[in-house]
C-alpha cells in the first residue's frame, strides 16, 4: 500500500509525525474540560437511551481510542449524543424492557451492526451518500427528535411515570400524571434548568468580570453541568430525599469495562439492521457537517470514507466494551475546538479523564437525581430545536420547506424512524419532481454582443428561422419526455422556424433514456423540415454521446459556441443583432 493511502485510512501518522510537547499541552487542556462536560452527558443519555448510566461512560472511553486512529477530524468530540439515544431507545423499547440485560445486549449489537455498517461503507467508498439527506430533512429531524427528548425528560423532572415514542403517546401520559408530580423532585429539577440556563448566558459575563478572556469563560460555563450534578446530589444526600421519594440513579458500576462479544442473535440483527442504518446515517451526516465545519476554521479538509472508518471504529468499540451507539457530538465539538484542542490526542486524553471517572466517582454518584440529569439533557438539546429555521426554509423554497415540516411532523406524530424515512423519501421525491421539469428558456441574441439570454427577461434579437433553446438540467430518464414534449410545442407554434438549437452548458448528464429522447426529437424535426443541432456541449457529455452513433445519424452540427452556429445557420440575424447594440 501507498503511503499516501496509508495516511488517508490512518489519519494520525500523519499528525503524529508533528506532534510535540506544545501541542500534547493543548490537548491536555482541551480534554479536561471536554471530559467535565462529557461525564454528566454520558451518564445522561445512556439514561435517555433506556441504559444504564455505566453504559454512557463506557462508550466514552475506547470508542474514542478508536475514532483517534481511524477519523480524519482533528477536534471531532465522540461519543453518546441526544439524537442517537433517542434513536436507540426507540429500536429497542419495541422489543425488550428497559434496563433488561436483553436490552443492554440489544444495545451492543446495535452498535456493532451500525459500526460493521460504517466500515463497509467506508471500504466501499460510499462517503457520498451523505449527500441524499438534505439539510432541510436533517433539519426538520433534529428539530422533532429534540422536541421528543425535551418532551420525555418532563417525566422524569415531575416525579412521574410516563413513556411514549410520538407526541400522542407522550401528551396525554404527562397530562394524566401532572396532578400526582412530586414536589421536592420538582423542586430539584426546576432548581438544576435555571442554574444550567443562567450558566450558558449569564456566567460567561460573570467570569470575564474576574478575569478571565472570552473563549475560555464560555468553555467553562458550558461545564456547569458538572456544577448541577454536585449540587443536587448533595441536596439528596444533606436532606435524605431518595428516601422522600426522589429517585436517584442508584449503583453505578465501579471500574472499567470488560471487552466482550456482543450476542450474535440473526434473528434479533435482522431486526435491528434498518434502525442501524438510520443511526449510522444520521450520525455520519451529523458528524460530517461539524467536523466539516471546525476543519474550515483551520484550513484543514476531511474525509468523508475515513469518517466512515472512524465512526465504525468507534461503534464496533462501543459494542465490544458494554456501550451504544456513539457518534460526534455538536456541542462537545465545539467546546473541544475552543479550547485548543490540535489532533485526536485530545479525544485519547478524555477517555483517560472518563476512566479515572468511572474508577473513582461511581460510588459518589450513587444519590445522583434523575431530575437532574433531565435538566443536563433538556438544556443539551434545547438548541437543536430550530423553529425559525423552518420558517427560513419555506420562504426560500416551498418544496424544501415542505419536506422539511412533513419531516418535523412526521418524527412528533410517527416516530423518529418513520419520520427520517419519511423525510427522505420526500426530498427525494421533490428532487425528482424538480429534475423532471428543467427549465427550457427560449433565447435571443443581447443587442451588440455576442451573449444569448432568456426573451422573457432581457431585450433581445432572435432569429427568425432559427430557434435557440437553453436546456438548465442535466438529461435523464424522469425529464427526456418532458423536453420531447416541450420542443414539440415550440416548433408547432413557429412554422417559420428551419433549425433548433439545443444550448447545452448546462447539461452535466444525458443518460440512455434521454438519447433516446433526443434521437426521437432529432426525427421529428427531420419529419417537420427542422433540423436538430447541438451547442456549448461540454467535454463529458461530448464523450458520453461518442460512445454511440448519435453524433453521425442525427444529421445536425455540434457548435463550440451558440454564436458560432447562428452566424452559420442565420449571419444576416447575427449582423443584425450586432449593428442594433451600436
Amino acid at each position: 500500500m501507498k503511503a499516501s493511502s496509508l495516511r488517508r485510512w490512518l489519519p494520525w501518522l500523519e499528525w503524529g509525525r508533528h506532534y510535540d510537547r506544545q501541542t500534547a499541552a493543548g490537548d491536555a487542556l482541551a480534554a479536561l474540560i471536554v471530559t467535565l462536560l462529557l461525564i454528566p452527558q454520558s451518564l445522561a443519555y445512556a439514561m435517555l437511551a433506556g441504559l444504564p448510566p455505566a453504559a454512557g461512560l463506557y462508550a466514552s472511553m475506547l470508542p474514542l481510542l478508536a475514532y483517534a486512529l481511524f477519523g480524519s477530524s482533528r477536534t471531532l468530540a465522540v461519543g453518546p449524543v441526544a439524537v442517537v439515544s433517542l434513536m436507540t431507545a426507540a429500536a429497542l423499547q419495541p422489543l425488550f424492557p428497559a434496563g433488561s440485560a436483553e436490552y443492554a445486549g440489544a444495545a451492543l449489537l446495535l452498535a456493532l451492526l451500525s459500526g460493521g455498517l460504517l466500515c463497509g461503507m467506508a471500504l466501499l467508498r460510499l462517503g457520498f451518500i451523505a449527500n441524499f439527506l438534505s439539510h432541510p430533512v436533517i433539519s426538520g429531524f433534529i428539530s422533532g427528535a429534540a422536541l421528543l427528548i425535551v418532551l420525555g425528560q418532563l417525566a422524569p423532572l415531575l416525579g412521574i411515570a410516563a413513556a411514549g415514542a410520538t407526541l400522542g403517546q407522550l401528551l396525554p401520559a404527562l397530562a394524566r400524571g401532572l396532578p400526582v408530580s412530586h414536589g421536592p423532585t420538582l423542586l430539584l429539577g426546576v432548581g438544576c434548568l435555571v442554574l444550567l440556563f443562567w450558566a450558558r448566558r449569564g456566567l460567561p459575563p460573570l467570569l470575564q468580570r474576574c478575569g478571565l478572556d472570552q473563549a475560555w469563560a464560555g468553555n467553562l460555563s458550558r461545564a456547569a453541568p458538572v456544577l448541577a450534578m454536585i449540587l443536587a446530589t448533595g441536596a439528596v444526600w444533606l436532606w435524605q430525599l431518595d428516601e422522600r421519594g426522589v429517585r436517584v440513579v442508584g449503583s453505578i458500576a465501579a471500574g472499567l469495562p470488560a471487552p466482550s462479544l456482543p450476542s450474535l442473535d440473526l434473528e434479533l440483527a435482522r431486526q435491528l439492521l434498518p434502525a442501524a442504518l438510520l443511526i449510522s446515517l444520521v450520525g455520519f451526516v451529523e458528524s460530517m457537517a461539524v467536523a466539516q465545519t471546525l476543519a474550515a476554521r483551520r484550513r484543514q479538509r476531511i474525509e468523508p470514507d475515513s469518517e466512515l472508518l472512524g465512526l465504525g471504529a468507534a461503534n464496533l468499540a462501543a459494542a465490544f466494551s458494554g456501550g451504544l451507539p456513539v457518534t460526534g457530538g455538536i456541542a462537545r465539538s465545539q467546546v473541544n475546538f475552543e479550547a485548543g484542542a490540535r489532533t485526536p490526542m485530545a479525544g485519547v486524553f478524555s477517555a483517560v479523564g472518563i476512566a479515572l471517572g468511572a474508577l473513582l466517582l461511581a460510588p459518589l454518584l450513587q444519590r445522583l437525581p434523575q431530575a437532574a440529569l433531565a435538566a443536563i439533557i433538556v438544556v443539551a438539546v434545547w438548541g437543536l430545536i430550530d423553529l425559525r429555521g423552518l420558517a427560513r426554509t419555506w420562504r426560500y423554497s416551498r418544496q424544501d420547506g415542505a419536506a422539511q415540516a412533513a419531516t418535523l411532523a412526521a418524527v412528533l406524530l410517527l416516530g423518529v424512524e418513520t419520520g427520517i424515512v419519511l423525510g427522505v423519501g420526500l426530498s427525494l421525491l421533490l428532487f425528482l419532481w424538480r429534475t423532471s421539469r428543467p427549465h427550457i428558456a427560449v433565447v435571443g441574441q443581447v443587442p451588440g454582443s455576442e451573449h444569448f439570454r432568456n426573451v422573457e427577461r432581457f431585450q433581445v434579437i432572435e432569429s427568425p428561422s432559427v430557434l435557440s433553446l437553453r436546456v438548465d438540467e442535466s438529461l435523464y430518464f424522469p425529464n427526456a419526455r418532458y423536453l420531447e414534449d416541450r420542443v414539440a410545442a415550440l416548433v408547432a407554434a413557429r412554422p417559420q422556424v428551419r433549425h433548433l438549437v439545443l444550448m447545452c452548458p448546462g447539461i452535466n448528464l444525458i443518460d440512455a433514456s434521454a438519447l433516446e429522447s433526443l434521437e426521437a426529437i432529432a426525427e421529428r424535426l427531420r419529419a417537420a423540415g427542422v433540423q436538430l443541432h447541438l451547442s456549448e456541449v461540454k467535454g463529458p457529455v461530448m464523450d458520453q454521446l461518442g460512445r454511440s452513433d448519435f453524433l453521425q445519424r442525427f444529421g445536425g452540427q455540434v457548435f463550440v459556441s451558440h454564436y458560432q452556429a447562428l452566424r452559420q445557420l442565420d449571419p444576416l440575424s447575427t449582423r443584425r443583432a450586432l449593428q442594433a447594440g451600436r
